[in-house]
């Protein structure tokens, strides 16, 4: 009896651990289907996002450079462009090349190569990169912005020079460049040129200069960085060639590459000049960098921008979770520096220009200025004497004696 009893108990024992193992076994299976999945989501939007290279340049900053076809670009993945004719020129007779003092920064992976006719330069997208999104969706766009019970945007802040009024075809600045701090993972700071239209819940926006943005491109490099959104940044629209739309025609501009040389505190200043501009037959609004074009954003894409746009805006904007909250992001806007810094110190846009329907570019007939905390990143439209025409510096640190 004895024996049996031991026997009974060890035979039940063995059941439990054998039934106990089949229930893990089966309990690890969508985990592993769960992983198996992503892995080929993420191979799936690879893919999708970097097209074959005919050649590819190794920079370098780390930076892979791709040279895809200029008719396999990513831009053609667009239901819109389909049947889209590449408009290799913009058809304008404005000269939007204007005189600098300071020289002008450009991009390092010009010094490791270049592509050849007939392509276009991609910076390639790795597994790395889309792992930092918060999702495969999220890939390359700009957080939706969020607002307190009070209606106050509570993830983003702006110090910016603005006009409105009229419709504007086009704007340009020299914007000089920086390499500003990025405080939490998530945030990003950017120095640029807007043009919007429509309703403030579902604007449009075209927008180009630099940008600071660890978790997009996955170092605290300042890069060169465009954007378009048709919902106020909601689902639709992305940073770069990291969806489609943007047609690209030149063979010598990497968007998402880092800037070089940088502005140095009380040292030398470098700037990039931006335009963006209205073809006035295609409709096309082209990217300027350096005078020279870069590409476009088909009319197609827009409802609101599709003739014109009824806002510009130059200057500065923080994205953070912890924008007005305490403690503050300390990430900075432009320098670091506030605007009263002015010269060698703080972040500026010299010579900001409109175009409209007369296509001669013009200081704008009214502007403004704004900051949303203005103890934590300011603004001065600053004039040195009266027939100087102002500068507009803008920027600051972030959490600081000032701003909590």
């Amino acid at each position: 009896m004895r024996n049996t009893y031991h026997e009974g108990k060890l035979l039940a024992m063995v059941a439990f651990a054998i039934a106990a193992a089949i229930l893990q076994s089966h309990a690890a299976i969508p985990d592993i289907n769960n992983s198996q999945q992503l892995s080929a989501q993420i191979k799936n939007k690879l893919k999708l996002l970097n097209k074959p290279a005919l050649h590819t340049i190794y920079s370098k900053d780390g930076d892979i450079i791709d040279c895809v076809d200029i008719y396999k670009q990513p831009a053609f993945d667009h239901p819109a462009l389909k049947n889209h004719t590449i408009q290799m020129e913009p058809n304008w007779g404005v000269d939007w090349k204007m005189s600098v003092e300071q020289n002008e920064a450009f991009q390092v992976w010009q010094r490791s190569g270049s592509c050849p006719n007939g392509t276009i330069p991609i910076r390639r997208i790795r597994e790395q990169d889309l792992l930092r999104a918060n999702s495969l969706d999220s890939f390359g766009k700009k957080f939706p912005y969020e607002s307190s019970k009070l209606g106050k945007e509570v993830n983003r802040s702006t110090a910016i020079l603005y006009t409105a009024g009229f419709n504007y075809i086009g704007a340009t600045g020299q914007i000089n460049v920086w390499n500003p701090k990025v405080d939490l993972p998530n945030d990003f700071t950017a120095s640029r040129i807007w043009l919007k239209n429509g309703p403030s819940e579902k604007f449009e926006s075209i927008e180009a200069g630099w940008m600071v943005n660890r978790r997009l491109y996955g170092d605290t490099k300042t890069r060169l960085s465009v954007h378009w959104t048709v919902d106020s940044y909601k689902s639709k629209g992305c940073f770069d060639l990291t969806c489609s739309g943007f047609v690209q025609t030149n063979p010598k501009v990497v968007l998402g590459a880092i800037i070089d040389p940088l502005s140095t505190r009380g040292g030398q200043q470098f700037i990039i000049t931006v335009g963006i501009f209205q073809d006035p037959k295609s409709s096309n609004w082209w990217l300027n960098m350096q005078g020279q074009p870069v590409g476009y954003w088909p009319p197609t894409l827009f409802g609101y921008l599709r003739n014109s746009a009824t806002l510009v805006e130059w200057g500065g904007e923080v994205f953070s979770s912890n924008i007005k909250k305490v403690p503050h992001t300390g990430t900075g806007m432009g320098s670091g520096d506030y605007a009263g810094g002015h010269y060698k110190y703080a972040s500026y846009v010299r010579q900001p220009r409109i175009l409209d329907y007369s296509l001669q570019l013009k200081y704008p007939v009214r502007v403004g200025t704004w900051a949303d905390e203005y103890s934590c990143y300011s603004v001065d439209n600053y004039r040195s004497t009266i027939p100087t025409e102002p500068v507009f510096f803008y920027g600051g640190p972030g959490r600081s004696r000032d701003c909590h």
